[in-house]
């Protein structure tokens, strides 16, 4: 039975699956984004795969709107490292929306 990919759907950046980064690319410089919206293959046929693919959005010097498409796996994770959380998305979770201005949780 073939393994099932769990990223074939295409996410916004928002939500993306992996967010990879360099802060100084080795070859053009710079802060380099990637993240990762939609992979095409499993994980078992990727990493056996030498020219596997990711969709994705990338922010650059280069693109200060960032662009989309397809990027070698190989070629983000021989330079990037992996973000543990997603920079476009707040990871604040001390704050509910509740909280009265003195920083104290309204009742309900």
């Amino acid at each position: 039975m073939a393994a099932k990919n769990p990223c074939a759907k295409t996410v916004k950046p928002e939500q993306a699956y992996e967010v990879w980064q360099v802060n100084d690319h080795p070859e053009y410089g710079g802060k380099w984004t990637w993240y990762v919206l939609k992979k095409y293959q499993s994980p078992e046929k990727e990493a056996s795969n030498p020219y596997a693919r990711w969709f994705c959005y990338v922010t650059s010097p280069y693109t200060k709107r960032g662009d989309w498409g397809d990027t070698y796996v190989s070629d983000i994770t021989s330079i990037a490292s992996k973000l543990e959380h997603n920079p476009l998305c707040s990871t604040d979770n001390q704050t509910t929306g509740k909280e009265k201005p003195d920083g104290t949780h309204l009742p309900g």
